[in-house]
């Protein structure tokens, strides 16, 4: 399908500012949307419950949206029955667990070290939360941007692996990506995990510690999709892949080095982020400061954009969300949700588009998760054909 046959309405997509809404900033400053044949309009939201809504509604024909996002919607957990299409991932990584200063100074008194393993820190963090149990002082609170999100499951996952119980030995709260330096600073929140810059910006304001990024838990975990509603998916299907082929050359321009400069100063503006270049510069180049003062330290594939099958929506990740859905009892396990989490990840539509380019695209649509270089911290594997075994044999804290 050449760009002259495209239909040529006007394609809404809402994005949160952070620096993964990069594929989207960049398909449209630097033409890869028109190239395509594509008016390409963004809208900038504050949280994830506003872009929900208003792709829910039809304000949106697509949006950046949380991976579990769309697959709470196509089951109907938490809000309105509307089922989603996600047929491309916006990159792998790119979040962190932030602590306060306080927090880590205790940390830091149980032998937490910038340079642990996610299971030292986290054992850390036990041993301050059992003192602050001891002392019959109030559980810390620590903020995560969803219900719905690889955020609040990976910090979940983190924690109850260290034998913190997410739901009785802290408190999980909700804040919008955009406001949780704030919460921090105030006082309000002791921790978050959330997607860069801000938990970069947490550090260079003196509000908080980057304890271990997510990557340290699932190294090269799922992050965003692009989302759409079904419907509008089966209406556009033209357009659809359009956008694809557009966000996938996108992608791979974010992804080179020689790049990353201009795209911190793009993502910079009041229309996307907000935040300043030089902190922004950080995560792209998967370089991070931990603590106030710190020099930056690499962190491999810390935000991955396109390689490694970045953009690939795997099936097997949206059949982990759901397993962690069941696990934290946010929905009860049902064969039949199977069925339907796998129709809501499309790689039937990734390849559709990207059929006649000379995209590297898996063959098949899931993978065995921790089995290869994308492990979990502490070797448990994921095995997406058999999920009653893996609820059985998952560990509680």
């Amino acid at each position: 399908m050449s760009p002259s046959q495209i239909d040529h309405g006007t394609t809404v997509v809402g994005f949160i500012p952070l620096m993964d809404c990069a594929p989207l900033a960049v398909a449209v400053e630097k033409g890869f949307a028109a190239e395509e044949g594509l008016d390409l309009r963004l809208v900038r939201e504050t949280s994830w419950a506003n872009i929900r809504d208003r792709v829910v509604v039809g304000h949106f024909d697509a949006a950046h949206m949380l991976g579990p996002m769309a697959i709470a919607s196509t089951l109907g957990v938490g809000h309105l029955k509307v089922p989603m299409a996600a047929p491309l991932s916006l990159g792998l990584g790119g979040n962190a667990i932030t602590v306060s200063l306080r927090v880590w100074d205790l940390m830091m008194t149980e032998g937490a070290t910038l340079s642990a393993s996610p299971r030292a820190l986290g054992e850390a963090l036990r041993s301050v939360v059992r003192a602050r149990e001891r002392a019959q002082k109030p559980p810390f609170t620590f903020a995560m941007v969803y219900p719905f999100s690889s955020h609040n499951y990976e910090l979940r996952y983190w924690l109850a692996a260290c034998g913190i119980d997410p739901d009785r030995d802290v408190r999980l709260v909700v804040i919008p990506p955009p406001f949780l330096v704030d919460a921090m600073r105030e006082g309000q929140i002791d921790g978050f995990c959330v997607g860069e810059p801000w938990s970069s910006l947490a550090v260079a304001v003196g509000a908080g510690c980057i304890a271990l990024p997510t990557t340290a838990i699932w190294r090269l975990s799922p992050e965003k999709v692009l989302g759409c509603r079904l419907e509008w998916t089966q209406r556009h299907p033209d357009r659809l892949q359009a956008l694809v082929r557009a966000l996938y050359k996108s992608a791979l321009w974010c992804e080179q080095p020689e790049n990353h400069a201009e795209l911190s100063r793009l993502l910079s503006e009041p229309r996307f982020v907000g935040a300043p270049a030089e902190i922004l510069l950080r995560g792209l180049s998967n370089r991070l400061c931990l603590q106030p003062g710190s020099e930056a330290q690499p962190l491999a594939n810390f935000y991955v954009p396109a390689s490694q099958a970045a953009t690939f929506p795997w099936v097997s990740h949206a059949l982990w969300f759901y397993s962690q859905m069941v696990r934290w009892g946010q929905i009860a396990y049902d064969p039949e949700h199977v069925a339907q989490v796998r129709a809501t990840y499309r790689p039937d539509l990734y390849r559709l588009a990207l059929a006649r380019t000379t995209a590297n695209i898996p063959a098949a649509d899931t993978k065995v998760e921790g089995a290869g270089p994308d492990g979990f911290f502490d070797g448990v594997r994921f095995d997406s054909d058999d999920l009653p075994a893996y609820l059985r044999n998952i560990a509680s804290p």
